[in-house]
């Protein structure tokens, strides 16, 4: 059972996601709140998988409580989508930086908002190439800031290294591994050992680091 919790300040969006997740038999809501600081202390009371929370809120928005969770080691677990409005919305790259696993738009039809609840359940990133290209393009062409390594990424391998340049690219495991000729399985090892040694919650949080240190395929 995936466990989920529900942050925004409009009473239309959680009444129609709280309908939404009881029709699935593997979907649990065990918090709703309709601020950010409501909404964090329900997330440290239920720990849930997975929160879905709004980006602009009342009392502490969605980012603030996002970097909270984020720095809390107690809720390293929790993985949350940020809902938006619009797939481009300016926040939405400060909130991969801050450890976001994705997001989606309000609008969506409900089958994308089930999946993106299991893809991040599953440890997986809600990120789709056109958004990806964007990412790349606001961290790496925002201005002349040279490329500024992570800490650890010399503890990656060599294949580590263009394995996770490619993950950068916005690419599945499948089309990376028919890119280089190995299995999916393979391309799974690597990027969830660079994972750990680079410290990323998940892979889009490794898609920041890596275009920050300036990894490129």
């Amino acid at each position: 059972m995936i466990r989920v919790a529900v942050v925004d300040d409009q009473a239309l969006v959680r009444v129609g996601l709280r309908t939404l997740l009881d029709t699935e038999d593997d979907l649990e809501l065990v918090a709703e709140a309709a601020d950010g600081r409501e909404g964090l202390a329900a997330i440290r009371r239920t720990r849930p998988d997975v929160v879905l929370m709004d980006i602009r809120m009342p009392q502490l928005d969605g980012l603030a409580a996002l970097r909270e969770i984020t720095a809390d080691p107690a809720l390293r677990d929790v993985r949350v989508v940020m809902l938006t409005t619009f797939e481009l919305d300016e926040y939405v790259f400060e909130a991969l930086r801050a450890g976001a696993s994705g997001f989606v738009l309000k609008d969506a039809e409900p089958e994308e908002l089930v999946r993106a609840v299991r893809v991040v359940a599953a440890g997986e990133s809600l990120l789709s190439p056109s958004v990806t290209r964007r990412v790349i393009q606001q961290l790496a062409g925002a201005g002349p800031t040279r490329p500024a390594p992570h800490p650890q990424l010399s503890r990656l391998t060599d294949r580590e290294r263009e394995i996770v340049a490619w993950v950068a690219t916005g690419r599945s495991n499948d089309e990376i591994a028919a890119e280089l000729v190995v299995s999916p399985a393979t391309v799974r090892t690597h990027v969830s050992r660079a994972m750990v040694k680079l410290g990323a919650r998940d892979r889009a949080q490794l898609v920041v680091y890596a275009v920050q240190s300036g990894l490129t395929t």
